[in-house]
């Protein structure tokens, strides 16, 4: 997890960062932090259960992953054949939900800087929202139910049969194209979106599908290494960039005209 003290912001040039038709909103490290280890215990208890054996995620890139990707590499890493955990593949997702439903009353999280401000300001100005994440369908809305910022999503795209996050952003674009189509009575094949994330796996999907991106650097990657993977925009946190851009945080409108650079 990164820990930044000076806020920072940049927006690529002519970019108008707010002015998208949709938004694809990963969870984890972008819209809230959990200080529990409810998702995470489900890995190894759903392992266990379904296929009697011990789980270990030592060496996994959990951030930017997706729920099916963290098993693929756990078991790639123990050296564990496709054939032998493959068909137990969705009654170990199966378990995993369970296990966070059951538990779901045991979750600790904190909204990250400037998400409610953010997401009112893109619904004023009329943009779709949307989650795009690599947790399982079900654990994903867990979270967002428990933290209260439900009302604010019309659909999501999550992971239940992608273990890519570019193919999970894919379906999670199809899904807002074909909304977007059906509010504007139109075609939505050109309509721009943009994905927000705090991974530079979220840049990389976000270009592997011809998308935007607003990196934040709120998960364990600083400024600098999502930089890196040059974004459209990247921030601090979603306030810095929302004060940047002189909205204000109480409407979630623009105060005064800014550029951020």
């Amino acid at each position: 997890m990164s820990t930044t003290v000076e806020a920072r912001v940049y927006v690529k040039e002519g970019f108008r960062w707010d002015e998208q038709r949709a938004y694809l909103f990963d969870i984890d490290g972008t819209l809230m932090r959990h200080r529990d280890r409810v998702h995470v215990d489900a890995f190894f208890k759903g392992v266990r259960d379904v296929m009697g054996r011990e789980l270990v995620l030592d060496g996994v890139v959990l951030s930017g992953n997706t729920d099916p990707g963290i098993l693929r590499d756990a078991f790639a890493l123990a050296s564990v054949e496709d054939s032998v955990w493959r068909p137990h593949r969705e009654a170990v997702l199966k378990a995993m939900r369970m296990h966070v439903a059951e538990r779901r009353a045991e979750m600790l999280w904190s909204i990250m800087p400037g998400v409610e401000a953010m997401l009112e300001h893109l619904e004023h100005k009329g943009a779709l929202l949307g989650v795009a994440t690599g947790n399982l369908e079900e654990i994903g809305w867990i979270k967002i139910e428990n933290a209260g910022l439900r009302r604010w999503f019309r659909f999501g795209g999550f992971c239940d049969r992608f273990e890519a996050r570019q193919d999970m952003i894919a379906h999670a674009a199809e899904q807002a194209r074909a909304m977007l189509g059906s509010m504007s009575g139109t075609g939505a094949a050109d309509a721009t979106m943009c994905v927000i994330g705090d991974t530079p796996r979220d840049i990389e999907a976000a270009c592997a599908n011809g998308l935007f991106t607003i990196a934040v650097a709120t998960g364990r990657y600083s400024f600098e290494e999502l930089m890196e993977h040059r974004p459209e925009v990247c921030t601090t946190t979603l306030e810095a960039l929302l004060e940047a851009s002189g909205v204000t945080e109480k409407t979630g409108t623009v105060a005064a005209e800014s550029h951020a650079s």
